[in-house]
């Protein structure tokens, strides 16, 4: 992971098209690390959850070329890589995952839905609202709440959404946009030989909080986008 952290602090400071062709060959060696990584990490993954068996790093991994059409910021490529392993499409699933973010002095390893749509995020808050003790039992549970302790507040509602009641015990949870979870990852870390065995054991920790979000789809089905 050095090299391709080596690799993405010089992209920072020449994200253009002309630099990154100049260095192609160099991202196309961090491209292929990052995928034997995966690879492996995959592997890992299956024998914990053996839905995840058929997914290839292909499935995955973000592309680094941004999509610039309608945004403001022109900087053709994203400045880190990026991978997301869930059960019904990988990066495209709409259902809990294990995400791993590479980025130089900003990585870190995430899980739970992000974004989901308007019928989805529904279903999460009344399975929250019914099941709010196995929520505090998973993340009270040492193995998870070593490494996550409650959901991420940075997508959030000012007040408790319209029917559902404002004094439940966890209306936070009931404010939350996303249903992500995440802990902080050094460079140190990333670039350590025991890098592979780490997000294993932080991928045992997340399981049982995605098992939870993920039970939704066995309880009301699939949701269409309708956002």
């Amino acid at each position: 992971m050095k090299e391709i952290l080596q690799f993405l602090t010089e992209l920072s400071c020449n994200n253009n098209r002309e630099w990154f062709n100049e260095h192609k060959d160099w991202y196309r060696d961090c491209q292929q690390r990052f995928e034997q990584f995966t690879a492996e990490w995959l592997e890992r993954l299956a024998e914990m959850d053996p839905d995840l068996a058929t997914l290839q790093p292909k499935d995955c991994i973000w592309r680094i070329y941004r999509d610039v059409r309608f945004s403001p910021d022109k900087r053709p490529f994203k400045e880190w890589f990026g991978v997301f392993p869930a059960v019904k499409g990988g990066k495209k699933s709409d259902r809990g995952g294990y995400y791993i973010h590479i980025q130089p002095d900003k990585c870190m390893f995430a899980g739970g839905m992000w974004c989901p749509n308007k019928d989805l995020l529904h279903a999460v808050r009344r399975e929250i609202l019914a099941n709010y003790d196995e929520v505090e039992d998973i993340f009270a549970n040492p193995v998870t709440n070593r490494y996550f302790q409650d959901f991420d507040t940075d997508q959030m509602l000012k007040k408790v959404p319209q029917g559902f009641p404002i004094d439940f015990v966890h209306a936070d949870w009931l404010k939350r946009k996303a249903y992500t979870f995440s802990t902080p990852l050094t460079n140190e870390q990333v670039c350590s030989r025991d890098f592979l065995d780490l997000v294993t054991d932080i991928s045992r920790a997340a399981k049982p909080i995605n098992d939870f979000l993920n039970y939704t789809f066995e309880e009301y089905g699939e949701f269409p986008d309708r956002r």
